[in-house]
């Protein structure tokens, strides 16, 4: 029980209390103060230097074009969004919708998507596929996924080991690596259900601090993305993967393998192999957590994040033929 409650106050990850407070704030404000500035918001997103930047992102979130596809005819309008389960995702896109007029239409899916939607919708994943037009990104379920870190131990001070602690369930690619690493040397392995596929790979979950005393960490596919990647990218450690199926904001499918993280093979089967290699070239290593830095920098910066996501909802309501 102790153990609980100390990595409920020491975990690192986001607290969700203050998160509920201010958006359900939010929803205080009358919508109509927004969409009095949307038109006024996005000019001057036009006229900022890094505009062409902003507008890369935003094609690659959403790549519908004009003219493109009618939405299904029982979409809701946006006016109908309500506060529902899971209620992050309703926040995490009404602080967006309240720009515009509540009588548009979308096609929103909540949750875990790992399919393309026959009709344009707005998602928080969608498969790495060259056919994946109609799933529209938005940064969804934020408070779970995006977070970073400052880490102050450089990577040549951490245990030459790799670290996996997650919940296991039916994960195919989870359950593989749990088989094949449970009580190796160079591996700590642990499954954090509450109910775990095996006794003995039953784990107390661990502080993200605690994570960044390792110099590999797992970055392993759940539902659909690795939700720890984002701040693996951010420390000192090497973010290890096998290269990722689905992608989120985070633009998972822009990432370069053995550049931004070290790819293993999706058997894990090179695994070790790869570890030692970077324990031997640690510039190398030092290298690819640079450019890790890097690539999470561009998602720090809240008033463009804000306006590319105003933009990406803006391109689908024209895009799915609603005439704004």
């Amino acid at each position: 029980m102790i153990n609980k409650i100390l990595y409920k106050l020491n975990s690192g990850k986001n607290r969700k209390i203050g998160y509920f407070v201010k958006n359900y704030a939010r929803t205080l404000v009358p919508t109509s103060f927004y969409r009095a500035k949307l038109e006024k918001a996005l000019e001057e997103c036009r006229n900022r230097p890094d505009y062409e930047y902003i507008k890369d992102r935003v094609e690659y979130y959403n790549k519908l074009s004009l003219p493109e596809k009618e939405l299904i005819k029982d979409a809701k309008t946006i006016g109908e969004h309500k506060i529902e389960s899971p209620k992050v995702y309703f926040f995490d896109s009404y602080i967006y919708t309240r720009w515009f007029d509540k009588k548009l239409r979308w096609h929103f899916l909540p949750g875990d998507i790992t399919f393309v939607p026959e009709c344009p919708g707005v998602v928080k994943s969608r498969p790495l596929t060259d056919d994946n037009q109609n799933s529209v990104l938005l940064k969804l379920d934020k408070v779970r996924h995006f977070i970073f870190v400052k880490d102050k131990k450089r990577f040549s001070e951490k245990s030459n080991r790799a670290i996996f602690m997650g919940k296991i369930g039916k994960k195919e690619n989870r359950v593989r690596f749990m088989e094949m690493f449970f009580g190796h040397p160079m591996v700590d392995v642990g499954d954090v259900s509450r109910k775990a596929v095996k006794p003995e790979w039953k784990a107390e979950k661990m502080t993200i601090s605690q994570h960044l005393d390792y110099k590999f960490i797992m970055a392993l596919e759940g539902n659909d993305v690795a939700s720890n990647l984002k701040w693996v990218m951010s420390s000192n450690s090497l973010a290890v993967m096998p290269k990722p199926t689905c992608e989120t904001w985070f633009m998972e499918g822009r990432l370069i393998p053995n550049y931004h993280y070290v790819e293993v093979k999706p058997d894990f089967s090179d695994l070790e192999e790869r570890m030692k290699y970077y324990i031997e070239h640690e510039e190398e290593a030092e290298a690819i957590i640079k450019n890790a830095h890097e690539y999470v920098e561009q998602f720090k910066d809240e008033k463009r994040e804000d306006l590319i996501s105003l933009l990406v909802l803006d391109k689908y309501f024209k895009c799915t033929k609603q005439n704004i």
